[in-house]
C-alpha cells in the first residue's frame, strides 16, 4: 500500500493545533517496506543480535561484528580480532577473488582510540586485527526489519552477489526461545556469471572468554550428525567465576574447512595467511588439533562453508554463533556478589544452545519470521513501525538481564562499559509498553518482585530502584517516587487486563492498596486528590506543591485502584478511591489549569530549585495517557486535556535547534527536530528551573506524541515520532540505539503506544472484550496485536452497510465475548485457535 493507493487518502483529523506542520501528508502517511540504507547512512548502524537478557553482538551497517557485549555488562566499542566474514570465489578458468565480506571502511582512518595499545589505535590507522587493509565489497546496503536485518553486497570483480540475513529468535509470548544467547547468519550466494563458481564463505572467531582476563583458552573441533564447528572454553577461570563461559561457532552444513588457530603469529603473518592461503584456495590450512593458548591471549579460529554454484544458482549457508556466560557479577558498589543468570540455569554450555537452535531451526525461524512479516504488514506509517520494532532490540542489550528465577531486571540504559541507573527504576520503566504486550509474563514478574522487595509494609513507601543481589530487601532511604509508585499501580492494572490472571491480582492486592494509600501518608495527607507534599519524580528532583505530572498519575492510579477493588469486592476502598479521584480531578482543573495548559502551583514562601512553575511541561497529563491506553476514562476535563497536550506541541516542538541554547545534555542538536521537555511561553521561568528542561528526551517525546494521537491531534503526534526517527537515520545516530541517560534507554519502549493509539486497540481479558477503532487508513487497515495467550492481526475494511473487522489468530488461542469499535458493539462468543479467524459486521446506526 502506498500514497498512490486511492483507498488511502490523507487522513482527516478531529482537531488541530493551529501550528504549521513541518511534514507533508505524503511524509506523514507513507506506507512502504522498511527503508534500505546506503553510503553514509551505514556509518552508525549497529543492530543487536542475541536473546532477552543475554547481552548481544551487533552487526554494523557494513557487516562488521561490533560491540561484543556478551559478558553480562555493556562493552561498547569492543571487537575481537579476526572475527569477521570473508568470501572466496573462483570462476572456472579464472583467477580467484578474495574479499572481506563487509562494505568498504568509512572515515575516519586515523585509528580507533577505544582499547588502544602501543603501536595500535589512534595514530596507527585502522586496526590490522580487523582485516582493515584487506579488500572489501564494492557495494553494500543495510535493511533492518527487526528481528531480522539484511546486508546486500556486490562487487564488479566478483562472479557472485551475496546477501547476509542476521537474526536471533524473537517470538511473542515465547520468552524462553526469545532468550537464547545466539546469533544466526544466513549467507546467500548467487552465481551471476556464465560459468560454474567455487565459493567459500567464512566467519572468524577469537576466544575471548574471560574478557578482560583472557588467556589459557582452548578451541576444539566438534562434529556430529546435526552440526559441526568450533567450541571454545577456558582453563583459566573456574566454572563459578564471573569470567567463566563458553562459546560456539557451528554450521549444519557438511562441506566445510576450518582452522582452530593461526599457524604463525609474528608480524603480519595472520593477515597474510588469510590473503595468501584462504584467499587463493578457499581453504584453511592452520592447526586442527586443540591446544591451550598462553595467558592473556585468545586463539582465533576460522570456519568456512564451501559450495560450487552453476550459472544463476543460489545457495544459503548458515552460521550459528552461541555464547553462555552463566555467572553474573555485581561489579558496582563494591559488593562483588556472583549469581547464576537465568540462562546459566537453563543451559550447560554454548554448544548445547547451538545444538538446540539447529534442531529447532525451522520452528524458530518460521515463528520469528511470521512475527516480523505480520508486524511490518501493519498499515502504520513506515517510520512508526521502524520506531517500535527497532527499540524492541533493547531487550537484547545489557540494559536488561534475567535473574536466576527468570525475572526480568533492567537498568535505565547503558554506559559504555557499565549499566546506567540500576534497579528496574519504576519512574522510567513505567513509560515502557512493549514488553507488556509481547511478553506479558515478564512484566507480571517485574510487578511481583517489585512489591515483594521494594514495599515497606507498615506504610506503603516503595523504593523505586530494586537492589541486587537477588533477594535484597529495600532500605527505604530517601523519598519514594510518586510517578513511579503510581505507575506501578497502573502497570499492575494493565497486566491484569492483558492477562486476565485473577490470582495475580488477588496476590498483589494487599500490596497495591498499601502502595496507593501511601499517598495519604506523605503526598496527599488531606485526601483532596492534590499532591501538596514533596514528591520525587523521573526528572531526578522533588516537586514542591501540586502539579499534574505526578498528580495525573495519582488520579489515574486511583481510577485503576477503584476498578480492581470493585472487581475483588472491596467496595469500601473502591468508593473512597472514587471520592478522592473526583475531588482531585475537580481541584486540578480549578487550581492548576491556566486556560491553555496545566502548570505547577509552588507554595508561597517556598524557594527551592528545579521547579517548573508556570511552564508548559511535556508530560503534564502523563496519567491521562495511561488512562487512554487502559480504558480508565477522563482524568481531567476532556477539553482541558486536549488543550494541554496540543500546547506541548505548539510551544515545545522545534523544527530545528539552530536558535536553541541547551545548557543540559545534548540529545538533539543543529538541524534536528524535537519536542523540548519544558518551555515557558508565558514567562516566569524559575532561575534554577526544572532539570533537563532544554533537552529532547525520546521516551517523553513518544509518550506525548502518542497521547496527541489519542486526543485527535493526528499529524502533530505523528510529527513527533517522525522527528525522533529522523534523528536516528544511521548517519547522525544508530537507529537501534535511542539513548537518553545511556544507550538503549528503556523509556523508548513507550513508542508501542503509537500502535495502540493509531489502531484504537485495547484488550480486557477479564471481560473478554477487544476494542479496535483505527484513526488512520480507516477504509482498509490492519495491525499486528499481541496479548496474553494469542497474537495475530486485526483488519478493518469499509463496506456499504458499515465496516467489517476480521480477527486472525496466528499463534495461541483467544476468547472473546464482545468486540467494540467506537460507538458500535458486536456481542458474540468467539473462540479462536491458531490459524483461525472471525469476520464481524458492524452496521451503521441510523
Amino acid at each position: 500500500m502506498n500514497k498512490e493507493d486511492k483507498s488511502f487518502p490523507p487522513e482527516r483529523q478531529e482537531h488541530n493545533s493551529g501550528r504549521e506542520i513541518t511534514y507533508s501528508d505524503e511524509e506523514l502517511f507513507e506506507i512502504s517496506p522498511p527503508k534500505t540504507l546506503k553510503g553514509k547512512y551505514l556509518r552508525e548502524v549497529a543492530f543487536p543480535l542475541g536473546g532477552i537478557g543475554t547481552g548481544c553482538v551487533s552487526i554494523s551497517g557494513s557487516g562488521q561484528l561490533v560491540d561484543w557485549e556478551i559478558f553480562n555488562r555493556p562493552n561498547k566499542g569492543y571487537r575481537p580480532e579476526y572475527s569477521f566474514f570473508m568470501l572466496f570465489a573462483q570462476e572456472d578458468g579464472e583467477e580467484p577473488v578474495f574479499r572481506v565480506l563487509e562494505g568498504r571502511l568509512q572515515p575516519p582512518y586515523q585509528g580507533y582510540s577505544h582499547g588502544a595499545t602501543p603501536y595500535q589505535g589512534f595514530g596507527f590507522g585502522p586496526p590490522g586485527g580487523y582485516g582493515s587493509g584487506l579488500l572489501r565489497m564494492e557495494k553494500c546496503s543495510f535493511t533492518g526489519y527487526f528481528p531480522f536485518c539484511r546486508l546486500d553486497f556486490s562487487d564488479s570483480s566478483l562472479p557472485v552477489e551475496v546477501s547476509t540475513e542476521a537474526w536471533s529468535p524473537f517470538i511473542p509470548l515465547n520468552d524462553n526461545d526469545s532468550s537464547l544467547p545466539v546469533a544466526v547468519f544466513d549467507v546467500t550466494i548467487t552465481n551471476t556469471s556464465q560459468k560454474p563458481v567455487n565459493t567459500t564463505v567464512s566467519l572468524g572467531l577469537q576466544n575471548i572468554i574471560g574478557w578482560p582476563q583472557v588467556g589459557k583458552s582452548v578451541n576444539a573441533w566438534v562434529e556430529n550428525d546435526d552440526y559441526r564447528g568450533i567450541i571454545m572454553t577456558t582453563e583459566k577461570h573456574e566454572n563459578n567465576s564471573p569470567r567463566f563461559g563458553t562459546m560456539a561457532l557451528v554450521t549444519p552444513d557438511k562441506d566445510v574447512t576450518y582452522q582452530l588457530r593461526f599457524g604463525e603469529s609474528g608480524w603480519f603473518a595472520r593477515s597474510e595467511s588469510l590473503m595468501d592461503e584462504f584467499g587463493m584456495t578457499g581453504e584453511f590450512i592452520g592447526p586442527k588439533e586443540p591446544a591451550t593458548s598462553p595467558d592473556n591471549h585468545g586463539q582465533m579460529s576460522q570456519l568456512g562453508i564451501k559450495a560450487k554454484l552453476a550459472p544463476g544458482e543460489s545457495t544459503t549457508k548458515t552460521f550459528i554463533l552461541a555464547w553462555l556466560m552463566p555467572n553474573f557479577e555485581k561489579y558496582w558498589g563494591g559488593n562483588g556478589s556472583v549469581w547464576k543468570t537465568y540462562q546459566g540455569n537453563q543451559w550447560k554450555d554454548a554448544e548445547e544452545i547451538a545444538s538446540y537452535t539447529i534442531k529447532n531451526m525451522p520452528r524458530l525461524e518460521s515463528q520469528t519470521r511470521k512475527f516480523a512479516d505480520n508486524f511490518f504488514a501493519s498499515t502504520l506509517p513506515v517510520y512508526v513501525l521502524d520506531s517500535i520494532s527497532s527499540q524492541m532490540s533493547i531487550l537484547r542489550t545489557p540494559t536488561v538481564t534475567r535473574l536466576p528465577d527468570s525475572t526480568l531486571y533492567g537498568w535505565e540504559g547503558c554506559h559504555a562499559n557499565a549499566g546506567c541507573c540500576e534497579g528496574s527504576c519504576t519512574h522510567v520503566w513505567a513509560y515502557a509498553q512493549t514488553i507488556a504486550y509481547l511478553f506479558p509474563r515478564l512484566e507480571r514478574g517485574m510487578r511481583e518482585i517489585d512489591y515483594a522487595m521494594n514495599l515497606r509494609g507498615e506504610d506503603g513507601h516503595m523504593q523505586f530502584r530494586m537492589q541486587l543481589p537477588p533477594g535484597t530487601q529495600a532500605q527505604h532511604g530517601g523519598h519514594a517516587a510518586a510517578d513511579g509508585q503510581m505507575g506501578g499501580i497502573l502497570r499492575t492494572y494493565r497486566e491484569w487486563q492483558i492477562s486476565g490472571d485473577d490470582e495475580f491480582l488477588k496476590k498483589l492486592w494487599p500490596s497495591l492498596k498499601k502502595a496507593l494509600e501511601y499517598a495519604w501518608v506523605d503526598w496527599d495527607k488531606d485526601k483532596d486528590g492534590l499532591l501538596e507534599g514533596i514528591h520525587h519524580n523521573t526528572l531526578d528532583i522533588e516537586y514542591h506543591g501540586p502539579e499534574t505530572v505526578c498528580g495525573s498519575m495519582y488520579l489515574a492510579a486511583l481510577r485503576a485502584g477503584e476498578e480492581m477493588a470493585r472487581y475483588l469486592g472491596d467496595n469500601e476502598s473502591a468508593d473512597e478511591y472514587r471520592r478522592v479521584f473526583e475531588l482531585g480531578s475537580k481541584l486540578s482543573d480549578e487550581k492548576l489549569y491556566n486556560g491553555e495548559y496545566y502548570y505547577q502551583l509552588i507554595p508561597e514562601g517556598i524557594d527551592v530549585p528545579y521547579q517548573y512553575g508556570p511552564g508548559c511541561i511535556i508530560d503534564q497529563v502523563l496519567g491521562q495517557w495511561h488512562s487512554r491506553m487502559y480504558g480508565l476514562g477522563d482524568i481531567y476535563d476532556a477539553d482541558h486535556v486536549k488543550s494541554a497536550i496540543v500546547s506541548v506541541f505548539k510551544y515545545n516542538f522545534r523544527d530545528d535547534l539552530y536558535n536553541h541554547h541547551n545548557p543540559h545534555r545534548v540529545y538533539a542538536i543543529n538541524g534536528d527536530k524535537g519536542l523540548l521537555i519544558c518551555t515557558w511561553p508565558k514567562g516566569g521561568r524559575p532561575k534554577r528551573s526544572v532539570t533537563y528542561a532544554f533537552e529532547c528526551m525520546i521516551g517523553f517525546e513518544y509518550q506525548a506524541g502518542a497521547h496527541m494521537v489519542y486526543e485527535g491531534f493526528l499529524r502533530e503526534g505523528l510529527s513527533v515520532c517522525k522527528a525522533v526517527r529522523e534523528r536516528h537515520d544511521g548517519f547522525l545516530r544508530n537507529p537501534y540505539n535511542e539513548f537518553e541517560c545511556g544507550s538503549h534507554y528503556a523509556r523508548s519502549m513507550a513508542n508501542y503506544a503509537y500502535l495502540l493509539a493509531l489502531s484504537g486497540f485495547r484488550y480486557s481479558a477479564p471481560s473478554k472484550t477487544l476494542f479496535f477503532n483505527p484513526v488512520i487508513f480507516k477504509d482498509n487497515f490492519q495491525t499486528f496485536f499481541s496479548v496474553e495467550g494469542a497474537w495475530g492481526i486485526i483488519k478493518q475494511r469499509r463496506a456499504s452497510y458499515g465496516k467489517v473487522i476480521t480477527i486472525n489468530v496466528l499463534e495461541g488461542e483467544l476468547k472473546l465475548d464482545m468486540v467494540v469499535s467506537g460507538d458500535e458493539t458486536v456481542k458474540q462468543e468467539i473462540y479462536l485457535k491458531k490459524g483461525e479467524s472471525v469476520e464481524l459486521n458492524f452496521k451503521r446506526n441510523h
